[in-house]
């Protein structure tokens, strides 16, 4: 540590998690910044406070006591925590990230000790500027933000989804090598709609009914102007919000700044990785694949997209690429009339002269009921419905297709709830 670059000292920098080292600070460190007496005597190594926490760690009873105790160590001692999670990545991310995040989140009120990240709330909506403008900010270089709306397949959690941007951004630097204070977790509240988090006496969010229509809009455009003023080359992640609003942002600001969606890209980004890998075994084109899309919000609107541009590469027009994909979602076939069929899922509908014969009856079509009429070769599964893609209809997908391919794509919270109950 470079005393002309630290100017705290004693409990301040014991207390800062950017710098505080525990008992790995030197004798001279110690002298120089009088931490004599506020640490044992001992001076450990890196290695030895991995090995005491590692057993620590081992100690708790529940993954949701080891997530909390990580938060801590995160904000306690971020070199200790960075270099626990680097060195047992395997072990560790399911801790830090999905799916454990997921509890993390729900009870975040529970856990929440120390400031991390910014909790930028509607009522503070005209003081967006000054807050962002603090010199601590300075040398952010990524966000990742999220009104805690859709956390994974939990529903809106209100200010307990700063549990996302705190857990991604601690991915950004584990993973990806980006230094801790480029990183600035945010979460945009807004409200919530939880009863459950409003009837909670300990929630520490905006106790309010969440803020819908142009005042939400206008409130994520002064967040994002008030980003790109202060931070013009910034990076900046959407995550975890609701659908609809998913697509619109990204839609909307994607040419303002350097931004993405990981729900619509990322996730789009492996599964057509993942299907182009796939027919290469299989050796038919993409553009003569028949694909069935279950569940189509974020995720599948996402993956369908690209999965049409690459189509278009093919030689197939838009039309003819979204042709070759039959999006199902919780009211069955999406189709021009059908129920709550959004704007941003419409270019996918199937119309009803198509699909009349199919019909038994007055209901909705199931997936049985389009793989027996589609005779699909790709079944993609991105709903958090668990058990859809039952026996039955894989053994009527296979009775049409050689060689089917099928993805069952599943938010890892929701697997690893599916596995405690089986």
């Amino acid at each position: 540590m470079n005393s002309q670059v630290v100017s705290l000292s004693g409990f301040d920098l014991i207390n800062s998690p950017r710098w505080n080292k525990g008992t790995a600070f030197t004798d001279r460190e110690r002298d120089i910044f009088a931490l004599h007496g506020l640490l044992p005597p001992h001076v450990g190594t890196l290695d030895e406070q991995i090995e005491r926490r590692m057993q620590a760690l081992s100690q708790q009873p529940t993954s949701f006591h080891k997530y909390s105790f990580l938060r801590d160590l995160q904000d306690t001692n971020e070199t200790l925590f960075y270099a626990l999670l680097v060195r047992q990545v395997e072990q560790l991310l399911p801790l830090v990230y999905t799916p454990t995040v997921g509890e993390g989140c729900q009870r975040f009120s529970e856990i929440w000790r120390k400031p991390r990240g910014l909790f930028l709330s509607y009522p503070n909506r005209d003081r967006m500027a000054q807050i962002l403008s603090h010199p601590r900010y300075d040398d952010v270089r990524c966000i990742v933000v999220s009104d805690g709306e859709r956390i994974l397949g939990l529903g809106d959690q209100g200010a307990g989804g700063m549990g996302i941007p705190i857990g991604k951004m601690a991915l950004y630097t584990a993973l990806g090598g980006i230094r801790p204070e480029y990183c600035l977790p945010v979460l945009l509240d807004v409200g919530t709609d939880n009863e459950d988090r409003l009837k909670n006496p300990i929630y520490i969010g905006w106790r309010h009914r969440r803020v819908r229509g142009d005042d939400y809009d206008a409130f994520v455009d002064v967040f994002v102007q008030s980003v790109k003023k202060r931070w013009p080359h910034i990076l900046l992640q959407w995550e975890d919000f609701a659908g609809s609003n998913a697509a619109r942002f990204l839609a909307r600001y994607r040419d303002q700044l350097c931004t993405f969606n990981d729900d619509i890209q990322g996730t789009a980004a492996v599964a057509t990785a993942t299907l182009i890998s796939a027919i290469n075994v299989t050796g038919v084109p993409l553009a003569q694949q028949k694909i069935v899309m279950l569940g189509f919000g974020t995720a599948g609107i996402g993956i369908s997209d690209l999965l049409v541009q690459f189509m278009q590469d093919e030689g197939l027009t838009p039309g003819e690429a979204r042709s070759r994909i039959y999006a199902i979602d919780r009211y069955g076939l999406i189709t021009e009339k059908g129920t709550d069929v959004r704007p941003e899922q419409l270019p996918y509908a199937r119309t009803e002269q198509e699909v009349q014969p199919w019909r038994t009856g007055n209901q909705e079509m199931t997936l049985l009921d389009v793989v027996r009429n589609v005779k699909p070769s790709v079944l993609i599964g991105v709903s958090g419905q668990p058990g859809a893609f039952t026996e039955q209809v894989v053994r009527e997908m296979a009775k049409h297709t050689a060689r089917p391919v099928i993805f069952p794509f599943r938010t890892p919270h929701l697997a690893a709830k599916q596995r405690h109950r089986t």
